[in-house]
């Protein structure tokens, strides 16, 4: 596992809208963490991690 991949779990954790654009960009997949971690946080983290685990 590399660096990036690291900072962006920990990224995940604590921002994950920030992780999500960093591992996919700006589209689909942003805007669900966004909308998910507008509504409740920890379901946005979780998505997060999804994404960032599944690259």
């Amino acid at each position: 596992m590399d660096s990036a991949k690291i900072i962006n779990i920990i990224l995940s954790l604590f921002l994950p809208p920030v992780a999500v654009f960093l591992a996919r960009g700006w589209g689909t997949d942003c805007i669900v963490d966004i909308i998910l971690t507008i509504l409740a946080w920890f379901p946005g983290m979780l998505y997060a991690l999804y994404i960032v685990l599944q690259d």
